[in-house]
């Protein structure tokens, strides 16, 4: 077993669980690589030399899964390391409400041991893919795409097409496409769908429509998606889970899902329903 360990710094309070989680792994002898920018900020105090990583060019082949320290927005950040790799990844929640990051900050030394006795199963998640007329590059993303009006307080329209058939012009603050994974979090505060991971669909969710007939629609995953956006500025946001992009209305967007899955680690008695219990405190009134 080799474990690649990743964490970003905008949060210090993350630091010492980090330091607990190499401690521990140095410790027990286990094979491991760190990201630099960790490895930097824990550097006076582990004593132990630390291979480190910067990249996914330079993250090692034989890496066998990923743990990431943080919340679920440093689990989304683990995608531009894995893409394609098939590298599962497992998060240990230092943030808040953790959907994805699973594992409570209490709990590191349990789960440590349940990766290296095998007592867990791999669960793979889809992705989204996102390429515009304006950039050569292909985006991705594990929760949602979502567009959004820019420097303006007005409205954007929304022109989409699902499979080349025009669905609906949306006029809204903006639209979001959240896959399964992304289906408890941005899309349900706009009052979207929660989605079981296993489930093969999309939804797609307005903000703050204009029209208030219009509510979210759930499609099959194989869809091919086109937007076009018109607004009052000449440019508008496009989110890819925390990615943005500042995108000409002039340019038209294409979504589908990606061809590869994000494989997502989950330890023994730990499930989507149980984790959905607990966040959502569902069954927690006192009538109960």
């Amino acid at each position: 077993m080799k474990i690649a360990v990743f964490g970003q710094l905008y949060k210090t309070e993350s630091l010492p669980y980090i330091i607990d989680l190499v401690h521990l792994l140095v410790k027990k002898k286990i094979d491991f690589i760190i990201y630099k920018e960790l490895n930097n900020a824990i550097r006076d105090s582990i004593k132990t030399p630390i291979a480190t990583y910067q990249s996914d060019k330079d993250l090692p082949k034989d890496v066998t899964l990923m743990i990431s320290v943080g919340g679920d927005g440093t689990m989304l950040q683990t995608v531009r390391f894995i893409k394609d790799s098939a590298i599962p990844v497992i998060g240990i929640n230092t943030g808040r409400l953790g959907f994805l990051a699973t594992v409570q900050k209490e709990h590191i030394e349990l789960a440590v041991s349940q990766l290296i006795e095998g007592h867990f199963t791999v669960n793979k998640r889809s992705l989204l893919q996102v390429t515009t007329q304006e950039h050569t590059k292909t985006f991705y993303a594990l929760n949602e795409v979502s567009v959004s009006r820019k420097n303006t307080t007005t409205m954007i329209t929304i022109d989409t097409f699902l499979d080349g058939e025009f669905l609906n012009t949306y006029w809204a603050d903006g639209l979001i496409i959240a896959t399964p994974t992304g289906s408890t979090g941005y899309s349900l505060s706009c009052n979207g769908p929660i989605i079981t991971p296993s489930v093969e669909a999309l939804s797609i969710t307005p903000i703050a429509p204009h029209n208030l007939s219009i509510r979210p629609l759930i499609i099959r995953d194989d869809t091919q998606i086109k937007l076009r956006v018109s607004s009052r500025e000449n440019h508008f946001l496009l989110a890819m889970d925390s990615h943005v992009e500042s995108v000409s209305t002039k340019s038209e967007l294409f979504i589908k899902k990606a061809p590869f899955e994000l494989p997502m680690i989950a330890l023994k008695d730990q499930s989507f329903l149980k984790t959905l219990r607990e966040k959502l405190l569902w069954g927690k009134d006192t009538r109960n």
